[in-house]
């Protein structure tokens, strides 16, 4: 089977030029005058945007065909129809609809780059069911039935914008702006940019970018293109997504250079471009002398290509005298390298003459490229695609397979064609393999392109990343970071695209009113807060067991904090605690002693050596309350303290009932003579200390205290603590300690002022002020302090209450009984009584 092909945009894949060529000639108005053909059975057709040639508006004045065009930009709709009508006529004779030779069939038609070239030969070429290849990015066709014999050399579309968000959340580029086309880019703004936005990116501008078809435009399109130019260079963002096709780059290089003419602010200010693969680098003659500076630093996508075999040889064996046929070679020639052929209707004076050996290579970069750029790739694959189709065709079909001996296309309609071309599968020449999945989109993913430009007017396009839809999900995009090079005014330093700096360490966002989301104000965190990144929406708390420091960007170990034996507090409160119960000892040992004199046997020794034990037992106590609670010390610690106090307490009690009593009981013909006795003391005693141990029983059986772990009320601290577990009845303990005390206190100031040598009603009566402030005050202070000082208010209040009961009562005693032994004697204290 034999298969020719248009293969025009491999050769030109720089001075893209925007006239459809077709594969025959007519003499019609409106003529096409850039063609290639070659005949055969079955013609691979191309229609393919070119040259940029300006018309003027038909005037009515001359006939069509002869107006002289201008030289400079676009192409119109009615050529690509043309084009699409030529394809399905007799060759050399434009008759629309009517074919009369059996050579010379169109099996496919590849059409591109731009999408309205898509859009106006699928509207001719659908009618008649011929399978259409696209090379650029696929249009959203007018009618749904055209997508029927449509399909595209350009991988999913859905795949590129993923990778550029991809590349901005990479880059946290949030503050960015669009350039878009109405052709191409309304859907894109439509539906796209809003999941842009859910992921955190804000647009500072999106502007429509217009391209003119008429002369009668041009200054109007200037004025709309530096409009757009003066928005994109005042703008704080220095990140502008570029969604258009290939003659945006016409603009890029354009604006700086008319600029110069307009007052500009920050037309010096850099910007990173990001740019769609269906965007090409494209130029016009006059533009060949213009800095290409602005797309230095761009980053673009691409259709993933590789380096083709042989295509440099290719182009050396290219002369614009080795094929007649092809006419818009020696166009180009002659604008490359700014010469004439002999023969071109042009004007001679000042032209030099093209000799047609003149060397592609010497060209700068900005007029013409050695290599083969993705476009030219997705050509080159397309043309294998349809061969390939069409021999699984005729594999397929035996008995009216298409053969070159004698079996015509005419027995093959060309809609059959578009099932093997859908479900072709091949290797091209670089080993890629090349296939279309279900909705005709090519399997294939895209590659990052970084712009890096030349002051010859050359540039490098250096492939550092990819997109791979079909890797695995944590290596779909890749980017090499390190190899990027960034638009000049960075000096190398990765931009920031932001709406406003980022919030520091410590730092949360807070939304600026009338602003967008991205637009924020920073405020500090919070205490008890921070925040440990950049630019944080919130600031959170820390774990339970670690605590800010003071900055608020960190989160700190708490340490492990309780009343040690081995810090200084819990050293001094040991000693004193130890201190007072040797004292407390010794004078138990002075009354043991001495129990047989008359001031220790005076208001009930017992009582007096209950109450010496109790004390002593109480400073020991409050060791109870020294190191890391563990369960039993715990539940040792408020209960056996509020027993032994009871019991100190209720001494003291009822030796100020007994002074009472007593001195009651001295009246002649009292009745209370029958009251005094050990019996109402040990009773008092007995019923309040058993009271007090009910109190303990409950309170141990319904929720005794337990070991717990404070990590609160300290920032600093994890507090090992003993829970009350009952708060009620911790309180209840201490209610009932202070019920006692106040009986003793009262009881205490009623008899200070009894005549008796005996009477140790003053001195319990400043023991129990002594008691009862200590207690007063311990209630307050307890509950305003925190972790371990609550444990060293208690131990205190302890300490100084049970000392004030033991250095208010017993050092008068210990006086006479160490230093004034001759008063102690019951006759001479009898003396002192009566008088």
């Amino acid at each position: 089977m034999l298969v020719f092909i248009l293969l025009i945009l491999v050769l030109l894949p720089q001075m893209v030029c925007d006239v459809p060529v077709a594969n025959c000639i007519i003499s019609n108005p409106l003529p096409i005058n850039h063609k290639y053909y070659q005949s055969g059975d079955i013609i691979i057709a191309g229609i393919i945007s070119q040259i940029y040639k300006l018309y003027n508006r038909v005037s009515f004045t001359f006939h069509p065909s002869e107006e002289p065009p201008e030289d400079l930009i676009h192409f119109v709709a009615s050529w690509t129809y043309l084009a699409s009508m030529e394809l399905l006529s007799t060759w050399g004779r434009f008759i629309p609809n009517y074919k009369c030779d059996v050579q010379n069939n169109v099996g496919a038609v590849i059409s591109g780059p731009d999408s309205n070239v898509y859009l106006f030969t699928a509207n001719i070429l659908c009618i008649y069911k011929i399978p259409q290849l696209g090379y650029g990015f696929a249009p959203v066709m007018n009618d749904q039935s055209q997508d029927v014999f449509f399909q595209v050399m350009f991988p999913k579309g859905a795949h590129q914008y993923k990778g550029i968000l991809q590349l901005l959340l990479l880059f946290r580029w949030t503050w960015i702006g669009i350039i878009f086309s109405h052709y191409s880019g309304e859907k894109f703004v439509q539906n796209v940019l809003p999941e842009f936005s859910q992921r955190g990116i804000c647009f500072d501008f999106i502007e429509p970018l217009q391209m003119v078809y008429f002369t009668s435009d041009i200054t109007e399109m200037v004025a709309m293109w530096m409009k757009i130019y003066q928005v994109i260079m005042s703008s704080t963002a220095n990140v502008v997504i570029v969604h258009d096709e290939i003659h945006t780059m016409i603009f890029l290089i354009t604006v700086p250079a008319v600029s110069e003419s307009f007052d500009i602010p920050g037309k010096t200010k850099g910007k990173v471009w990001i740019m769609m693969a269906q965007m090409e680098f494209t130029s016009v003659p006059f533009q060949r002398y213009w800095d290409i500076d602005i797309t230095h630093g761009a980053l673009s996508f691409a259709t993933h290509s590789k380096d083709v075999i042989g295509f440099q040889n290719f182009l050396h064996n290219r002369k614009p005298t080795s094929d007649e046929e092809d006419g818009f070679i020696q166009d180009f020639w002659q604008q490359a390298f700014n010469c004439a052929f002999p023969d071109t209707e042009v004007e001679k004076q000042n032209e030099k003459i093209c000799t047609g050996e003149e060397k592609l290579e010497s060209l700068p970069g900005s007029v013409f490229e050695m290599s083969m750029t993705s476009h030219s790739y997705s050509v080159y694959n397309a043309v294998h695609a349809v061969a390939h189709a069409l021999q699984s065709m005729h594999s397929s079909a035996s008995k009216c397979r298409a053969r070159v001996d004698g079996v015509r296309w005419s027995n093959q309609q060309p809609w059959q064609l578009h099932h093997f071309l859908r479900s072709v599968s091949f290797n091209d020449t670089t080993g890629e393999m090349i296939s279309f999945d279900e909705n005709g989109d090519l399997v294939a993913g895209f590659d990052i392109i970084n712009w890096v430009t030349f002051p010859n007017k050359s540039f490098l396009r250096v492939k550092v990343g990819k997109i791979d839809p079909i890797a695995p999900k944590d290596k779909i995009f890749n980017i090499d970071v390190e190899a990027l090079v960034w638009p000049n005014n960075f000096n190398q330093v990765q931009p920031i695209s932001l709406c406003n700096d980022f919030c520091q360490l410590g730092y949360s966002k807070t939304k600026k009113e009338g602003k967008p989301f991205c637009c924020y104000d920073c405020l500090p965190c919070p205490e008890g807060k921070i925040s440990n990144l950049k630019d944080m929406d919130y600031c959170y708390e820390c774990v339970k067991d670690h605590y800010p420091n003071k900055a608020q960007d960190l989160c700190i170990p708490k340490y492990i904090s309780f009343l040690s034996h081995e810090e200084p507090l819990g050293i001094s409160l040991t000693i004193v605690a130890l201190s007072f119960s040797s004292v407390t000892a010794f004078v138990l040992w002075i009354f043991i002693k001495h129990k047989d004199t008359p001031i220790v046997k005076a208001n009930n020794r017992n009582l007096t050596f209950t109450l010496l034990i109790s004390l002593l037992l109480s400073f020991l106590c409050a060791l109870l309350f020294i190191g890391q609670p563990e369960s039993v010390t715990c539940l040792l610690r408020q209960t056996a303290f509020g027993i032994i106090f009871s019991v100190a307490v209720s001494c003291v009690l009822a030796k100020t009932i007994t002074v009472v009593l007593a001195f009651m009981a001295t009246k002649p013909g009292s009745r209370m003579r029958k009251w005094v006795g050990k019996r109402l003391a040990n009773s008092i005693v007995l019923s309040s200390s058993l009271m007090q141990a009910g109190i303990c029983i409950i309170w141990l059986a319904t929720s005794p205290p337990f070991p717990d772990v404070d990590m609160h009320s300290m920032p600093e601290e994890i507090i090992l603590e003993c829970n009350e577990g009952s708060s009620l009845m911790f309180y209840c303990v201490l209610g009932f300690m202070g019920f006692l005390a106040i009986i003793s206190f009262t009881v205490a100031f009623l008899g200070r002022n009894l005549p008796d040598s005996f009477n140790e009603a003053k001195f319990i009566t400043l023991s129990m002020l002594v008691f009862c402030s200590v207690w007063l005050t311990f209630v307050p202070t307890y509950q305003s302090t925190k972790g371990k000082y609550m444990v060293a208010v208690e131990i205190f209040s302890i300490l100084f209450s049970s000392a004030g009961l033991l250095g208010c009562i017993f050092p008068p005693k210990c006086y006479i009984i160490l230093i004034r032994p001759e008063l102690n004697n019951r006759q001479l204290l009898m003396r002192k009584n009566n008088n």
